[in-house]
């Protein structure tokens, strides 16, 4: 898969809010303001960017069936995707850690913003849903997993810094009633992933084109086949 395609595919296409709505405490209780916003959302792409290569290589050399034939033929049986949610949590943890000693240390007003938030990336969905889409889609290389992992950060920080900036103006707006706070905030959500689906065409519609003109030139080939076999036979016969 090329490295674009797949860039644009993790922020577009499988974006971790608007496509499998991963992340939504974060995303809907730091999205008051737009500096918060973008503090959490750096720390996301961060984590992911991070995370998603450690664990692509934790389920190939530790965790997959067979994946431990490196220390010897004996190993070579052994199966531990039993430990999976387990290894991948403790890594995500490990890393969550270092952003929150980092933002403390260099951006103390940050930290306080985003409070309680800020260690509970590591419990957060889209952090972990990063490294299971990365497991079920078998990359074949570190490199396409960090790409995936940018990627996905990516998607999820320009989430939470669109709705963060609506949400900011919309302060302005006469929205009824019974629809402020998170009422107004899931209807906008919606709206946005809804606007989020069109990329998915736009992404794909040469792969269609391109598998069309493939069965094009398979059928031409096979009709050429068999307008060849009958001219054969007629001319023995």
């Amino acid at each position: 898969m090329d490295y674009l395609e797949l860039f644009l595919k993790s922020i577009f296409i499988d974006n971790m809010v608007f496509a499998f709505f991963l992340g939504m405490c974060s995303y809907l209780a730091v999205s008051k303001k737009v500096s918060t916003a973008v503090g959490l959302g750096a720390a996301v792409i961060f984590v992911l960017a991070i995370t998603v290569p450690l664990n692509f290589l934790l389920d190939k050399y530790i965790l997959r069936e067979g994946a431990l034939v490196w220390l010897g033929p004996e190993y070579s049986d052994y199966d531990l995707s039993f430990l999976t949610f387990i290894l991948f949590i403790a890594t995500i943890a490990t890393m969550v850690q270092l952003v929150e000693i980092i933002v403390e240390k260099f951006s103390p007003s940050l930290y306080n913003s985003l409070g309680i938030f800020l260690p509970l990336i590591a419990v957060n969905c889209a952090i972990l849903g990063g490294s299971l889409f990365m497991q079920q889609k078998e990359f074949a290389t570190i490199t396409h997993a960090g790409v995936y992992g940018i990627g996905s950060g990516i998607g999820w920080f320009l989430a939470i810094l669109a709705i963060a900036a609506i949400r900011e103006k919309i302060r302005y707006s006469n929205v009824p009633a019974p629809l402020r706070g998170l009422g107004i905030t899931f209807i906008l959500t919606g709206l946005m992933a809804i606007g989020f689906m069109s990329f998915g065409g736009m992404l794909t519609g040469g792969e269609e084109e391109e598998t069309k003109k493939q069965e094009t030139v398979q059928v031409k080939e096979k009709t050429a086949k068999e307008v060849a076999e009958n001219t054969n036979v007629s001319i023995l016969k």
